[in-house]
């Protein structure tokens, strides 16, 4: 059990501390980085009930659908809906950084979780590839997200607009990874690591730009 629980931490805590040093222009306090992450891993529970639900139903019989709907848009939807309340709103960025910080946080709370239930269901051997695919996906996602609501705080004339980008552009991400997760059989590797290279240099692009940003 322990090895499970250090199997499904040590992405998202590597991932983490990455970013957080990385961040020169934001150090944000860690209990608020912490309750963000905390708020993260509590959204997996109600998620994948709601996914359990849909998916015996079959209320989203095409792929594309189910990818985009059921997965994309209700996890981050959901993620970016905590952003947007606790940090957007409560006036915990202190500066555009901060965004990305708090968005980062938000998706590996919920990925460690997600990480240890798989585990737990298919063992440790399942470790490295929720490690190479899904955990740094997450972490893409957040990065993104963070980034335009960190924009929006600082950003009044455009606030609406980067706000918006703040929720659509993870959803769409979201859901064409799990498109091509579902949908390209044994040719999956072909149209996912491609896609997993451009996701890794979106979110380099969007640390770049962030750490140029001061208020």
């Amino acid at each position: 059990m322990v090895s499970l629980v250090l199997a499904a931490l040590a992405p998202a805590m590597a991932l983490f501390s990455y970013v957080y040093l990385r961040d020169v222009y934001s150090k944000a306090k860690m209990f608020l980085v912490l309750r963000i992450f905390i708020i993260g891993a509590l959204l997996v529970v109600p998620i994948l009930v709601i996914q359990f639900a849909f998916t015996e139903e079959n209320v989203f019989p095409h792929p594309a659908a189910k990818a985009f709907l059921l997965y994309g848009f209700l996890e981050e939807g959901l993620k970016w809906l905590m952003l947007f309340v606790f940090a957007y709103q409560h006036g915990q960025l202190q500066r555009p950084g901060d965004g990305i910080l708090f968005g980062f946080s938000v998706s590996l709370g919920f990925a460690t979780v997600e990480n240890g239930l798989y585990m737990i269901a298919y063992g440790l051997e399942a470790a490295i590839p929720r490690t190479v695919l899904p955990t740094t996906a997450h972490a893409v996602y957040g990065i993104v997200m963070g980034y335009y609501i960190g924009q929006a705080k600082y950003k009044e004339d455009h606030k609406k607009m980067f706000l918006l980008l703040g929720a659509i552009l993870p959803i769409l991400l979201h859901g064409g990874y799990d498109f091509i997760l579902s949908s390209f059989g044994h040719y999956v590797l072909f149209a996912m690591i491609p896609f997993m290279v451009v996701l890794w240099l979106l979110a380099i692009w969007k640390l770049k730009k962030a750490s140029r940003f001061t208020v």
